[in-house]
């Protein structure tokens, strides 16, 4: 066990019962259950295994991360560096590829996508990337998939399922990948372009970054109305990285300002803070009250697509927790926490766990809050 996970689990005094307030009303149609990098809870993150889970458990859309081999093809990670969530350190053939760089302003060290070809990273197989919580039973069985074969699959899911399962895509270091000659942005398009399933499912293209969704929204005009972009919110006090890396100083806490919210709907459709922003956990882990973020995008004209339900202990507001093992996974914990946030009107939410997103959006109305 990690010891930031020990930590976060440290005993505290019981928390009260979470405060009642109405419910509000969410400004779309239906609230829509994302897998997020698939069903990561159950499966190694971004492997076909996870979004073949995600999409069995009822999930309205999954989640590839994208990121760019040496040979500019898109290829779904969490991040262009691998050493986590693959077995790359045990191929010694690439061991002289581990190396420092500087992404968004922070030093890392690993193994980077954009120094592999495809046929490079196809050789490698996925791992765990929490593998203290969720064990290791999937490591080695998953190769890398690229945005097509995940188009392909989801296409052929949905024909088989009868149902249409939307897509995703967070751009990932876009700013990063552009100065190293590999722009993200065309590249996304022209895939999605060239699938018949993606020129008319559901896509909601989602980044940290702030240009490249400027850009996008030129691009796209009206002419793919089935294309939405969705604009991530990191921590208050950090600055997108294409803000970073221009020396700008706009962070995201302005941007979740109510001026800041009203630019963003001149490019984006949706924000997609963490789900502190929205319901904010005190010193002890307990649920605090809400804030007013949802009922303010709301004002502004956007949705609200929250990030991370995750099923395990750790991760858990400690109204919803059983047991001290951080890894427990209370039978149905995530389910209570996230029917908790839907009563703040938010529209879709991000989960590891997609069996358990589905059952707190098919659980029935939300009760009134009792006086």
């Amino acid at each position: 066990m990690s010891p930031l996970l020990a930590l976060a689990m440290l005993a505290a005094p019981a928390c009260p019962v979470p405060a009642a307030f109405p419910p509000e009303p969410a400004r779309a149609a239906r609230v829509l259950v994302y897998g997020h990098r698939g069903a990561s809870a159950l499966r190694p993150e971004h492997a076909l295994a996870s979004y073949a889970k995600a999409i069995a458990d009822g999930a309205d859309a999954i989640e590839p991360d994208l990121v760019m081999t040496r040979d500019g093809v898109l290829v779904a990670r969490h991040e262009n560096e691998i050493g986590g969530t693959t077995d790359v350190a045990a191929h010694p053939e690439f061991a002289g590829r581990r190396t420092t760089k500087i992404i968004d302003g922070e030093a890392v060290t690993g193994w980077f996508t954009e120094d592999f070809t495809l046929a490079e990273l196809k050789t490698l197989r996925a791992k765990e990337r929490l593998p203290e919580l969720r064990g290791t039973a999937w490591d080695g069985q998953f190769q890398v998939p690229t945005l097509d074969e995940i188009i392909a699959f989801t296409a052929a899911e949905a024909a088989a399922r009868g149902r249409t399962i939307g897509l995703v895509p967070e751009l990932k270091h876009s700013t990063y990948f552009r100065a190293h000659g590999l722009p993200m942005e065309e590249a996304l398009l022209a895939v999605l372009q060239a699938h018949a399933y993606t020129r008319q499912a559901p896509v909601e293209i989602q980044s940290f970054e702030i240009g490249n969704l400027r850009a996008l929204r030129q691009t796209l005009g009206q002419a793919h109305p089935n294309i939405r972009l969705l604009q991530l919110i990191d921590d208050p006090e950090l600055k997108p990285g294409d803000v970073l890396a221009a020396g700008g100083a706009l962070t995201y806490a302005q941007m979740l300002a109510p001026v800041g919210l009203r630019e963003i709907a001149r490019y984006a459709d949706a924000i997609g803070p963490d789900y502190h922003a929205v319901i904010p956990f005190d010193a002890n882990g307990c649920l605090g009250a809400p804030t007013p973020l949802v009922r303010d995008a709301h004002a502004a004209g956007l949705e609200v697509h929250v990030y991370t339900f995750r099923p395990e202990n750790v991760f858990l507001a400690r109204q919803f927790r059983e047991g001290d093992s951080p890894a427990t996974i209370p039978a149905n914990g995530m389910v209570r926490q996230i029917r908790h946030y839907l009563r703040t009107g938010i529209d879709a939410f991000f989960t590891d766990d997609p069996a358990g997103g589905r059952r707190a959006v098919d659980a029935g109305p939300l009760s009134p809050a009792k006086r």
